[in-house]
C-alpha cells in the first residue's frame, strides 16, 4: 500500500468525522469569520512613516489574524477628510476609524488632550500602565462614548523633543515674545511669554529660516532629521516636557465596534496593543541614529535649564487648576493621572532610573 495515500486519505476522514461529530458541515468552520471591510482615516502623511505607519500596522496585524476576512483600507491625512477633522465622521458612522492623537481635538474639549499627552503627564511606559491596569481605558471610553466612539490606545513615539531654537534660551526672561510654533503646550507657555504659533508640518522650514517665528517643536530625531530644522535653527533644545509619552490612538464608531463578532471586537483591542509596543519600538531603534545624524550636520543640543522647567512645571498646574474648573471631563481623566503618577515615579526613580543612569555613564566613558 502506497503510505502516503494511505495517510491522506486517513486525514480527509478524520476531518469528515470530527465535522460530523460536532455537528458542523465544513462550511460553518469558514462562516465563523465573516467578511468585515473598514475604512480608517489617518490624521497623519505618508511621510511621518512610523507614526502614519502605525494604521498600516493595526491593518495588517487584523488582516493577518483573520485570515484576510477582517480589512482595515488605510487613507493618509486628507485623502477622506482633514487631519484633524476626523472625530466627526466617526462619530456618525461615516467611516468606521480612525488614527489620530488626542489633543488635536481639544477644542472640543481639554479632556481630549489629557487622554494623550499634556505637559508633565505620564511617559510612554506610565501611560500603557495607566490605560490597562490603572483605569484609563475606562474612565477615557466613558468620555468618548458622548461622541459615540470606542477608543484603544494605538501607539506612542516617547517623549519628544522641545524643538528647534534659532537662538539659545537660558532663562524664562528669553521666552518673552518668542514667536513659536507649538500644539496644545502653548497654552502653558502663553503664561511664560510666548506667543504660540499654528502652522503645518510643511510650512515649519521657510517660516524658521525667514525668521517669521523664531522657535518650532516638531516630533524627535527621527521625524525631524528629514525637515533639516538643523540648517535654519540650529539649536535643538530637549526634553519636550509637553508630550512625555504621547498616545495615539484608533477611534471607533460604537456601532460598528458594537456589530463585530466577539472575536473580532477582541481581535481589534490587541491589535491596537501591539502596534503601541511596535510603534514605541521602532522609534527607539530609529531614534538614536537620527541624533547623530543631526548633530553631525550642526545640530546643537541644549537642555532646557532647570529655571525653565520648574517655572513650566509651575504654569502647567495653574493652567491645570483653571481647566478643571471649566471641564469635569478633563478633571475626571487628569485626577485619575495624578493619583497614578505619583506611585509610577516613585517607583521609576529607584530601579529604572538608576540602572539607566549607570548605564549612561558607561556610554558616555566608552566602555558599552
Amino acid at each position: 500500500m502506497d503510505r502516503r495515500k494511505f495517510f491522506t486519505k486517513a486525514g480527509a476522514v478524520g476531518a469528515g468525522a470530527v465535522a460530523a461529530s460536532t455537528g458542523l458541515a465544513m462550511p460553518a468552520i469558514a462562516q465563523s469569520l465573516p467578511k468585515v471591510s473598514w475604512r480608517l482615516a489617518s490624521s497623519f502623511p505618508p511621510g511621518l512613516d512610523t507614526i502614519y505607519g502605525g494604521g498600516e500596522t493595526l491593518a495588517k496585524y487584523v488582516s493577518e489574524a483573520s485570515d484576510g476576512n477582517f480589512t482595515i483600507d488605510v487613507f493618509a491625512a486628507g485623502e477622506l477628510v482633514p487631519p484633524f477633522e476626523v472625530v466627526d465622521p466617526v462619530s456618525e458612522g461615516t467611516i468606521e476609524m480612525a488614527h489620530t492623537v488626542g489633543y488635536y481635538f481639544s477644542g472640543k474639549d481639554v479632556a481630549w488632550a489629557a487622554m494623550a499627552a499634556i505637559p508633565f503627564s505620564l511617559n510612554a511606559r506610565g501611560m500603557s500602565a495607566w490605560y490597562y491596569y490603572g483605569g484609563g481605558l475606562d474612565i477615557t471610553n466613558e468620555f468618548l462614548s458622548s461622541y459615540n466612539i470606542v477608543g484603544f490606545p494605538c501607539g506612542n513615539t516617547a517623549a519628544q523633543m522641545g524643538g528647534w531654537f534659532r537662538k539659545e534660551i537660558n532663562t524664562v526672561a528669553d521666552l518673552q515674545g518668542l514667536k513659536m510654533r507649538v500644539g496644545f503646550a502653548g497654552t502653558i507657555l502663553t503664561k511664560l511669554g510666548v506667543i504660540p504659533q499654528t502652522l503645518p508640518g510643511g510650512e515649519i522650514y521657510n517660516a524658521l529660516e525667514k525668521g517669521t517665528i523664531d522657535a518650532a517643536e516638531w516630533v524627535g530625531p527621527y521625524d525631524d532629521e528629514k525637515l533639516g530644522f538643523q540648517k535654519v535653527a540650529p539649536y535643538y533644545y530637549y526634553p519636550g516636557w509637553w508630550e512625555g509619552g504621547p498616545t495615539v490612538h484608533a477611534l471607533i464608531n460604537k456601532g460598528k465596534f458594537e456589530e463585530l463578532p466577539p472575536a473580532y471586537q477582541s481581535l481589534l483591542k490587541t491589535a491596537c496593543q501591539a502596534t503601541s509596543a511596535d510603534m514605541l519600538a521602532k522609534y527607539d531603534y530609529v531614534n538614536p541614529t537620527a541624533i547623530k545624524k543631526l548633530v553631525a550636520a550642526g545640530a546643537q543640543l541644549r537642555p532646557f535649564s532647570p529655571e525653565i522647567m520648574e517655572a513650566s512645571f509651575k504654569a502647567a498646574n495653574e493652567t491645570y487648576a483653571e481647566l478643571e474648573a471649566s471641564s469635569p471631563n478633563f478633571k475626571k481623566i487628569w485626577d485619575s493621572i495624578k493619583a497614578f503618577r505619583k506611585d509610577h515615579y516613585l517607583w521609576n526613580q529607584i530601579a529604572e532610573l538608576n540602572y539607566d543612569a549607570f548605564m549612561q555613564s558607561q556610554q558616555r566613558a566608552g566602555t558599552l
